[in-house]
């Protein structure tokens, strides 16, 4: 909410009054027509009228607040609401900062609906708005309240992952992955002498009478646990890049295209959802100075709040180069998301390798449009792309799986999955 602040601006309707009562004036008394003169007399009475009039009545004030939308669900709606003193506003809209409008509304509160269709996922402005209050039929215009805006944060759409890679070392005692551990529900693990503890029902009778040693010995029948995997989800917010190569560092992202963090956020979105649809635990985390970080956990629940974190994830601020390393539990599989051409996400990559953790670079870099680039713009796009394919390969010869979101991610990640698990 914001309020006006000084009031009792002059405005067009005064100062065509004047200028009208003024240029009337003179034609009469040059041309010795004194109807003409009279012609002006009111316009320079209603001008004064609405000079001295007393303005000190209620500010204007301008209130947005969250609306359903449209019937597509898309589209973000925004309730617009004006009160104050004046007789009526003059309201300015700005709708997913690139479309302006003007409307004249009353200032008791009615609510007036805006719909904004987002370009982009992650924190967006979905409206701009600002107001003046009009009074003596327009003669009078306040000064225009600072300008309010309705973030709101997008969520990607989720694509389907039939398969996400497991982590050769599951430490959990439930789940629907094979563990390593002694319990129940898994494939065979041995036959063992019974001790105190085990249950009757796991006495392997034929084996008793064909292996058993003494009277009175029992063997029972051993099998693994059911465990389930830990999913880290690692974001990079440094860069947010375009498919536009020209649009890069401008933040134009009406013409930027797809960019980087749009994929970065449908990624982390997508394999949450598979997380957790699969019975696994995930844990989300920013790689910037501040950024936030959620605790691994499991269910429908954890997952709406892993989505309220992705969607509300933009670009890092000026200190988006101070990288911190956040706990993960062990025998994770860890997403590293980013575009991988500042080497610190690289290098968080490669020591969480060398902790023993499966770690998955996912490369978030949309396809690129090089279009009005001049010849040195393209010799620097060459050079930068040929150091990222560098880090690439140096992550791939550390036994760090390299997938490319722009290009089929779920059957990459899902050949990738079920080749591990051979």
């Amino acid at each position: 909410m914001t309020s006006s602040g000084t009031r009792g601006r002059w405005g067009p309707g005064i100062i065509l009054g004047i200028g009208g009562a003024v240029v009337l004036a003179v034609a009469g008394l040059v041309f010795s027509r004194p109807d003409v003169i009279a012609l002006g007399l009111p316009l320079a009475i209603l001008s004064a009228m609405a000079l001295f009039r007393n303005v000190d009545s209620e500010p204007i004030t301008v209130a947005l607040t969250a609306a359903p939308g449209a019937h597509d669900d898309d589209v973000l709606g925004t309730e617009v609401r004006v009160s104050g003193g004046a007789e009526f506003a003059q309201l300015m809209l700005v709708q997913s900062e690139r479309r302006t409008r003007r409307l004249i509304v009353p200032t008791d509160g009615s609510p007036v609906r805006a719909f904004s269709r987002p370009l982009h996922s992650g924190p967006v402005a979905a409206v701009k708005a600002s107001a003046r209050g009009i009074s003596a039929d327009g003669l009078i215009a306040e000064n225009a309240t600072r300008t309010v805006q309705s973030i709101r944060n997008v969520a990607p759409r989720a694509l389907g992952l039939p398969h996400l890679p497991i982590s050769p070392r599951l430490t959990g005692m439930h789940g629907s992955h094979e563990g390593r551990r002694l319990g129940q529900g898994g494939d065979f693990r041995d036959i063992h002498q019974f001790a105190p503890g085990d249950e009757l029902r796991r006495v392997d009778w034929r084996a008793t009478a064909r292996m058993a040693r003494r009277p009175g010995d029992l063997l029972v029948r051993r099998t693994n646990t059911l465990s389930d995997a830990t999913m880290v989800i690692a974001m990079d917010t440094a860069d947010d890049l375009g498919t536009a190569v020209a649009t890069w560092g401008s933040n134009d992202l009406e013409r930027s295209g797809v960019t980087s963090l749009d994929l970065s956020r449908q990624a982390a979105r997508s394999i949450a959802t598979a997380a957790v649809s699969g019975g696994d635990r995930v844990a989300l985390h920013v790689l910037t100075h501040g950024g936030r970080s959620v605790r691994s956990g499991a269910g429908s629940r954890h997952l709406a709040r892993v989505d309220a974190a992705i969607a509300a994830t933009g670009q890092a601020g000026e200190d988006a180069r101070f990288r911190r390393t956040p706990p993960v539990p062990h025998g994770s599989v860890i997403f590293v998301l980013s575009t991988f051409f500042d080497g610190a996400a690289s290098e968080i990559a490669l020591m969480w390798r060398a902790s023993g953790h499966r770690v998955v670079a996912v490369d978030i870099l949309p396809m690129l449009d090089a279009a009005r680039l001049n010849r040195e713009q393209q010799i620097a796009l060459r050079t930068v792309l040929s150091e990222r394919e560098d880090v690439l390969h140096d992550l791939s010869a550390a036994d760090i799986d390299v997938v490319a979101w722009r290009e089929d991610p779920a059957a990459a990640i899902s050949a990738m999955a079920m080749a591990r698990a051979r």
